[in-house]
């Protein structure tokens, strides 16, 4: 137990508070104007539903992702971060009531549950017709579902019941236990977002394949998480605790996992790019074809460089990643990106042209603010450190020698 502990006060800050009621209130208003748009243009409706909440899982099960392999290295960059990480992990109960509207939009959004003898292609509706006696069955669907939100929230609640115990005195040496979960968690982690991805996302055009999709998803949903964690701790910066736990060192750390996954997000979509041009099989190229035509390049350009080439240059300066007031308007921007990247995966599946519905806007923004709501809900119920774990040590000591 560190002796600085009893010099700080690790509360949350009242803005905390502030915020979450003021994302309650900014979710409830565009919820109802999401709800007229569910009567009046369902299909929008749903399409943007989709959008809005793989935005907001990501940011989730990213940071679930990334507190286990804090539990697996250790590190002071994620003691500092590790309640703003476990705050956005306890929201996956919300997230998994809030997939119930893409059940009940399931034929607003899959061919595959639509009736097949509505579909004219031959070719399409054999295939469909052998898939769905297979594997993309509506009962399948919800029950997979069912499955992958109960291991998710499976690991979150014991990874936070053990973190809980850290916040009184002679608590118990936990690391033992994240290890033992984390290890397992993670490849948990890896193996259920690949196939929600796939019935989620992938199966939006059924007669598309991909290999390394899951995997695409995967390191957006970590980018995401690590870039939502810096915006968090920049506006936690301007309040203590954490204007004294905060040092350069642990944001030059967090830039540079923002870097990391950067690179990788670039190289994933990259390999899926050389492999189906390599192999030019029908199966495959559509995903590309329809992104090329109708305007939808655009945003592809967009990604490229200002998803990766700029964020790429920025991050390799060292002073810019160990100042938190400069990094943070990279990492909003990186966010706007990650919207961008799954918009531009999903809305071409029901668009041949660029079409960007009010729909798109207002729906995301009444699940990010319900979703914001209770997330800085989690994070004021706690203290921003778990001050008696046993590494609290690796932020309380550099903030203590500030604080004396």
């Amino acid at each position: 137990m560190s002796a600085a502990t009893p010099h700080l006060d690790l509360t949350t800050p009242e803005v905390v508070r502030k915020i979450s009621q003021r994302s309650l209130v900014i979710g409830a208003v565009f919820a109802v104007i999401s709800a007229v748009l569910a009567f009046i243009r369902p299909d929008e409706f749903y399409r943007a539903y989709l959008l809005g909440f793989m935005c907001w899982l990501g940011v989730a099960l990213g940071s679930m992702a990334i507190l286990m392999i804090r539990h697996l290295t250790g590190g002071g960059w994620g003691t500092v971060i590790r309640r703003i990480l476990g705050a956005a992990m306890r929201t996956l109960p919300l997230l998994a009531v809030l997939f119930i509207p893409v059940i009940l939009g399931i034929r607003h959004l899959y061919l595959w549950a639509q009736p097949l003898s509505n579909i004219e292609d031959k070719h399409l509706r054999e295939h469909l017709e052998q898939i769905t006696q297979t594997y993309l069955t509506v009962n399948g669907f919800i029950i997979r579902a069912i499955f992958y939100f109960a291991v998710w929230n499976v690991l979150s609640f014991l990874l936070s019941k053990w973190s809980r115990e850290t916040d009184r005195p002679n608590a118990p040496d936990n690391s033992g236990r994240f290890k033992a979960v984390s290890g397992p968690g993670l490849i948990l982690y890896g193996f259920t977002i690949s196939f929600a991805a796939i019935d989620w996302i992938m199966s939006l055009d059924p007669s598309w394949i991909s290999t390394i999709f899951g995997l695409i998803i995967l390191i957006g949903e970590v980018l995401s998480a690590m870039c939502f964690a810096v915006v968090v701790e920049r506006i936690l910066f301007n309040y203590k605790p954490m204007s004294e736990m905060l040092t350069p060192d642990f944001v030059h750390d967090h830039g540079k996992w923002m870097l990391a996954f950067t690179m990788v997000w670039a190289y994933f979509n990259f390999s899926q790019w050389l492999i189906i041009w390599a192999g030019n099989l029908p199966s495959e190229i559509t995903f590309y074809l329809r992104r090329l035509n109708g305007g939808w390049m655009s945003i592809g350009l967009i990604l490229i460089f200002l998803g990766f080439v700029v964020p790429f240059a920025t991050l390799l300066s060292r002073p810019f990643k160990r100042d938190i007031r400069r990094l943070v308007w990279l990492a909003v921007w990186l966010l706007v990106i990650r919207y961008l990247d799954l918009f531009w995966i999903i809305e071409p599946n029901f668009s041949r042209t660029l079409v960007v519905t009010i729909a798109d806007i207002v729906v995301p923004v009444a699940i990010g603010g319900i979703w914001l709501w209770y997330f800085f809900r989690n994070l004021a119920a706690l203290p921003l450190l778990p001050a008696y774990d046993q590494d609290a040590h690796e932020v309380l000591q550099p903030a203590h020698e500030t604080h004396a």
